[in-house]
């Protein structure tokens, strides 16, 4: 089963799709602003937007005869809690491996 978290960081796996989600923190944009911003056809760019969308990292709202994207927290909470499993694994790994680094007595130089 692939969770939401999974899904997030897959969609953020590609450049253009990254780019994208990072042009949004200033606002809503519309795909021929998104488009002409990154030098990439607006057919592209809907194709990103579907697959943030389905990830839950952006959302449309139209505005007339346009459609505005903007993030969608929710995507951002569910990455957040599926890298959350992980930390207590990864820091009981850093704190072993501080240990060892510290009962070793230090190189000769």
């Amino acid at each position: 089963m692939v969770t939401n978290g999974a899904k997030v960081l897959g969609a953020l796996a590609d450049d253009t799709r990254r780019a994208i989600f990072e042009s949004l923190p200033q606002g809503p944009k519309s795909v021929g602003e998104i488009a002409h911003a990154l030098g990439v056809t607006s057919s592209a760019v809907s194709q990103h937007l579907k697959i943030l969308r389905e990830a839950r990292l952006v959302m449309m709202r139209p505005q007339g005869n346009r459609r505005l994207y903007s993030l969608d927290p929710r995507g951002l909470a569910d990455a957040r809690d599926y890298l959350e499993q992980f930390w207590p694994s990864a820091i009981a790994a850093y704190s072993a491996a501080l240990s060892t680094a510290e009962a070793e007595p230090p190189p000769e130089q």
